[in-house]
């Protein structure tokens, strides 16, 4: 049964761990494990959060709809950044998030078809980019690793034996990007290119949340990664409690949300990086919709907050709750984004905030509690 706002999953079904390739760099092969909090908050939305719960459910809905109607025959979808596995990823996880799995009856099929066209995009080396290429590999690469570590277990036995034959490499390009030789300013980080000698909190972001994932889904992920990427995290705060792109930057709504995420998910939730993180947050509230990072601000923000909880999500989620819904177009979709969300479209606007709303779902392994 498709979960609704109101009845907030309570387990998730769980990837069968897929099988690590012989011959993985020996790091890949490390045995950690990412330090997560426990559960102690309530499954219920707040008390004050529950007028929003219909409103979601059908705003949820009828932007699916819109995502699927508008999937290219390769699976991918549309965006003046053609057949970008990144955008094809965001937009499957928007189905994974409401609850719709690879075996739905209803949007299944898209999401194998989002899936192989992810697989078939893999090059010789495991770098999992389709044809754009302009914005760096590693946003493309660790998104859709990300994506694939969550749907691995789910899929059928011929998708799962692809997956299991491409993920082993994709996750080995963002363990060997990230020990390339940076000053310690960068160290622990990732940027665009797996040659980068820089690291930004950006590509960091998600590549810990790719190796988060792979975690959950039976890979040995070297804990000392994890610590490492933390701590370049780290040295972007700043005193106002935000966090800047890198090391010495301005604080930013989308920084301060992907900073809050990262050290929620990896063992510090609700500490005092965490809460001022919290604060700075809601004191910049609204987000600004001609920013030009406004979509993936508000998909961090979102996530960060959630896992925050409290009267910090709840304050939040007022807020964007009635933002989003205000500003829904009667196809489902979302407008488009400004400046270089733009070249996005609004797929991958619809996708952003179709994960931001449906977090409350709690579908996907990686953003539960």
């Amino acid at each position: 049964m498709t979960p609704t706002y109101a009845s907030v999953a309570q387990t998730c079904r769980r990837p069968r761990p897929f099988r690590l390739s012989r011959g993985l760099p020996v790091g890949l092969l490390i045995v950690g494990l990412l330090e997560i909090a426990p559960n102690t908050r309530a499954d219920r939305p707040a008390a004050g959060l529950s007028r929003f719960e219909a409103p979601v459910d059908a705003a949820v809905n009828q932007a699916l709809e819109y995502l699927a109607s508008q999937q290219l025959e390769d699976g991918s979808f549309p965006a003046h950044m053609s057949r970008n596995t990144a955008i094809a990823s965001l937009c499957v996880m928007a189905f994974l998030a409401r609850g719709d799995t690879p075996e739905s009856r209803r949007f299944g099929p898209t999401v194998n078809r989002g899936i192989d066209f992810v697989l078939r995009s893999a090059d010789d080396k495991g770098l999992l980019v389709g044809t754009e290429r302009s914005s760096g590999p590693m946003y493309s690469h660790t998104i859709s690793t990300l994506m694939l570590c969550e749907v691995s277990g789910m899929v059928s036995p011929e998708r799962q034996a692809r997956i299991d034959a491409v993920l082993p490499r994709a996750l080995a390009i963002i363990i060997e990007a990230q020990k390339r030789p940076k000053s310690a300013r960068f160290r622990g980080g990732w940027r665009y290119q797996p040659t980068s000698s820089d690291s930004d909190i950006s590509c960091t972001g998600w590549a810990l949340m790719a190796l988060r994932s792979a975690r959950n889904s039976g890979a040995a992920v070297p804990r000392s990664a994890v610590d490492a990427a933390i701590a370049f995290v780290m040295r972007c705060r700043n005193s106002d409690g935000g966090f800047g792109y890198q090391p010495g930057g301005g604080s930013g709504p989308a920084r301060t949300g992907t900073a809050l995420l990262c050290l929620e998910l990896s063992g510090q939730h609700g500490s005092e990086p965490c809460r001022k993180a919290g604060d700075w947050i809601l004191k910049n509230l609204p987000l600004n919709e001609n920013d030009q990072f406004y979509y993936y601000g508000l998909y961090y923000t979102a996530q960060g907050m959630f896992q925050l909880g409290g009267a910090w999500w709840e304050q939040f989620a007022t807020w964007m709750f009635d933002s989003a819904l205000k500003r829904q177009k009667p196809d489902g979709s979302w407008p488009a984004g400004h400046s270089n969300e733009e070249k996005a479209g609004p797929c991958y606007s619809t996708a952003m905030t179709v994960l931001a709303l449906s977090v409350v779902y709690r579908q996907l392994p990686i953003y539960q509690r």
